[in-house]
Formats: C-alpha cells, sequence, structure tokens
C-alpha cells in the first residue's frame, strides 16, 4: 500500500466528514510518525494530490459522471474520493507514470475496505488514460452556457466565473481560471534593517535554492524552485526576511510611511504588512497593530519577535470600537476582512466554501470598519484600504460607497516612480489581476484626508 497516496486519501475522507479545511486535515495526517511519510518528495506529492483534489472538485466530479454508470454524487464517498485521487493523478501530474496512477489506486481501493469495486476503479482509470485528456472526456460543446463550460473545466462555481466575466471577458478570464489552478509560489520581503537583497539572494543560492527578483519590488525574491519547510532556509532565525506575496508587499509602498510618524494597522494579524510599515519606517514611531482575534495576534507577536522589531504595539480589539485612536494617526492601513478570492490558489476550498450572499455581509463590515478608521487619520492624512479580493462589491463599491459620504477625503494615486504605480487604475486605485501581473490578486487605494 503507498502511504502517500493513504495520507491523501484520509485527508480527503476528514474534508468530506467533517467539513474542515484541506490544510487543516492535511496537516493531521503528515506529521511522523502518525503517516510514515519520510521525504519532501513524499510530503510535496501528499500536499499536491490533498489540494489539486479539492481545487478540482468539479471537473473530477464531472468526469466521474461521465464515465461511470451512476453520477458521482450516488456514489460511495469512500470510492468517490478513491476515484478523484486517480483521475487527479492520470490528467494533471504528467511526471506520475499512467501505470503507476492506475496499479496504486486500485490497490488503495483494496486497502480501504472496497475490494468489490476494484475492477469499477481499474476500467474507469484505463478508459481516461485511453480518452486522453480532460476536453475530450468531458464534450465541452454538449454543456449549455459559457460560463457553465468553464466552471466544469476549470472547476468553479457557475456565479463566480460570471463575475469574472463581467470584468474580463471571455479570455482573461479563462487565463484567470488558469492561474488559479497552479501551485502557489512563495514570496520572501528582505528585512533591510537586519540584511540586504543581495545577502539574501547569495545565501539562498549557495543553499540550493532557486529565487528570482520580483519586478518593482526593491526588497522581493521569489523561490522559483523547492525550498522546502521555510524556517530552514538562511536568514528565517536571524529575522532577514518574512513570507509575504509580491502584492501585499505592494500595500507598505503605497502606504508610505514616514520615519517617527504614527501608524494604525487596523486588522493587522498575521503581521506581514505590519512588520513592513515598521521596516520602511526605519523602527521609529509608533505603529499600533490592532487585531479582534487574540490567537492571530500570536502570529503578530511571533513575527515581531523574530524579525526583532520595536516600534509595534499590539491591542486586541474590535476596530470598529477604538475611540480612542481619533485624530492620533499620520496613517492608518486597513487590511479588511475579505472572501480572500484573490488567493484561490493559496486557499485550496476557499471556491466552495463563499456564496455570493457573503459579499453583501462582507460589504457592511468593510464599510463600517472603514469609516471607523477614517476617524483615526489626522488632517492631511493618509489612510489606505487594501483586500485580497477581486470582487466589485468589497472594493470599488465600498470605496465608492464611502467617498459619497465623505467628500473630505479624495482618492490619490500612487505616486510615479513608486513600486504601486506601474498598476494604478485610470480611477487611481490598484487592482492585481494575478494572470496579468503573476501575483496574488488583491484591490488597494490610498486615500487623502
Amino acid at each position: 500500500m503507498n502511504v502517500t497516496r493513504q495520507v491523501a486519501f484520509l485527508a480527503l475522507r476528514e474534508v468530506r466528514r467533517r467539513d474542515v479545511f484541506a490544510d487543516v486535515a492535511l496537516q493531521a495526517y503528515l506529521p511522523e510518525p502518525l503517516s510514515g511519510i519520510e521525504t519532501g518528495i513524499e510530503k510535496k506529492l501528499a500536499t499536491e494530490l490533498v489540494y489539486g483534489c479539492v481545487r478540482r472538485t468539479r471537473t473530477l466530479d464531472a468526469i466521474i459522471d461521465r464515465l461511470a454508470k451512476k453520477p458521482a454524487h450516488q456514489q460511495p464517498p469512500d470510492l468517490r474520493t478513491i476515484l478523484h485521487l486517480g483521475l487527479y493523478q492520470l490528467l494533471y501530474l504528467s511526471h506520475i507514470p499512467a501505470a503507476a496512477a492506475v496499479n496504486t489506486t486500485v490497490e488503495l481501493t483494496k486497502h480501504n475496505h472496497l475490494s468489490g469495486l476494484a475492477p469499477l476503479v481499474n476500467a474507469i482509470l484505463r478508459r481516461t488514460t485511453r480518452l486522453g485528456n480532460v476536453e475530450q472526456i468531458l464534450d465541452l460543446e454538449a454543456i449549455p452556457g459559457f460560463a457553465q463550460r468553464l466552471g466544469i473545466l476549470h472547476s468553479y462555481p457557475d456565479w463566480m466565473v460570471e463575475d469574472w466575466l463581467s470584468q474580463l471577458g471571455a479570455v482573461e478570464t479563462e487565463q484567470l481560471c488558469q492561474w488559479f489552478n497552479k501551485s502557489p509560489t512563495i514570496d520572501l520581503r528582505i528585512n533591510p534593517l537586519k540584511t540586504s537583497l543581495l545577502e539574501v539572494e547569495a545565501a539562498l543560492v549557495a543553499a540550493g535554492v532557486e529565487v528570482a527578483r520580483i519586478p518593482h519590488l526593491p526588497h522581493g525574491l521569489r523561490l522559483t524552485g523547492g525550498a522546502g519547510a521555510v524556517e530552514n532556509l538562511p536568514g528565517y532565525a536571524q529575522g532577514w526576511w518574512v513570507v509575504q506575496d509580491a502584492s501585499a508587499q505592494l500595500v507598505g509602498y503605497l502606504l508610505d510611511p514616514q520615519p517617527d510618524s504614527v501608524v494604525i494597522d487596523a486588522c493587522a494579524a498575521p503581521g506581514g504588512k505590519t512588520t513592513h510599515i515598521a521596516e520602511l519606517m526605519g523602527d521609529t514611531g509608533k505603529i499600533w497593530a490592532c487585531d479582534k482575534t487574540a490567537s492571530r495576534l500570536k502570529k503578530v507577536r511571533e513575527n515581531v519577535m523574530r524579525l526583532q522589531l520595536r516600534s509595534i504595539d499590539i491591542l486586541c480589539g474590535d476596530s470598529r470600537h477604538q475611540p480612542d485612536f481619533n485624530n492620533v494617526a499620520d496613517r492608518v492601513l486597513l487590511d479588511a476582512p475579505c472572501s480572500g478570492l484573490g488567493t484561490l490558489h493559496r486557499r485550496a476550498d476557499a471556491r466552495w466554501r463563499q456564496t455570493p450572499e457573503r459579499f453583501q455581509e462582507l460589504s457592511q463590515l468593510q464599510g463600517q470598519l472603514l469609516t471607523q478608521a477614517s476617524e483615526w487619520v489626522k488632517p492631511g492624512g493618509l489612510l489606505v484600504y487594501s483586500t485580497c479580493t477581486l470582487h466589485p462589491q468589497e472594493n470599488e463599491v465600498v470605496i465608492q460607497d464611502f467617498l459619497s459620504r465623505h467628500p473630505n477625503w479624495a482618492i490619490e494615486p500612487p505616486p510615479p516612480g513608486t513600486p504601486a504605480a506601474p498598476f494604478a487604475s485610470p480611477q487611481g486605485w490598484v487592482k492585481i489581476w494575478p494572470h496579468r501581473h503573476n501575483m496574488d490578486g488583491f484591490f488597494m487605494v490610498r486615500l487623502r484626508h
């Protein structure tokens, strides 16, 4: 019995049975000695299988619907999961030989007390091998509606595809669908108070880690090859860098905090942007890192300590109810709670957990937070609103509504020559589209009081 695939099966079964997040289910089975997985390659494969099957659930179910006598939702749940694993390897993991994918999946079926269904698994997988590709199996031309075809082919809810179509059109929507199904990269933000980009780059290369510089970001490096656990990379313990996606790094530059000023980060956890603000200020002045969830603030403290920063004070509380901050800040960052639809490649199950009805609730919360955060800014100060979502109701609509009610505020585009400037829209805000810019989806806007 192949241990890696058994671990993936058990994790996927937890996702299905208990509705837990994919990463939580996976971590329950990966640590030794529980899993029996010992190498980084095996862990990487188990992770890819779990995240890939969760991402591609709709497509894999559609294939079962086409190739089996019973549709996917009528199959025994464990069999459905096993078929997902086999189909995913055959159709999306080119480095795994077809024979190995078929044989290990049949073996997995028998090991999990479904021996009587092993011939069915074998037949479906071998037929998949003969047919060759997803589009041929699905017969897309027979599926009514372009959004539904894209949703089935690339595994997204129809409403999500329809939203992207309304913003991007057909060609770019398909490009975005494809991008979000790729495995995510890891970006680092170098701490200039401790080291330099050149020094970190050299240390990583010397350790056999492939890296590339990130355009427009003076302290950004991308890990382009397998790196293993980031905690084991050179400079982690010394506070030389922190993991932060490229688009999130742009937010700090848009805020442009000045030395010896007062800055409030209204929704600070896990602290990536807070610590960036401190670095940009030379660890001077005062930064308040606020978040209403005490457990999430633990990560902020860990990052602050590892990066050895002294200018950050941490406050646990709801930023909608902090009147003591009124008119005290030179800069305020509101990285608002959101649907996370700009980071679907990092959160395998996010596409299945959001609904259109959720946006109204989020938009209301975001508007409340923005109104309160604006009260904290001194006259002449700056407020940056950001999210890691691409949905207009959480971004453009929130800002337009705020400006209609606060005529003394205005959008201030990123100054020319600054990192965010190349991404500015005609309206003055920044919207990062992953398929265009090769980084997480993000929205950010700078407002002047």
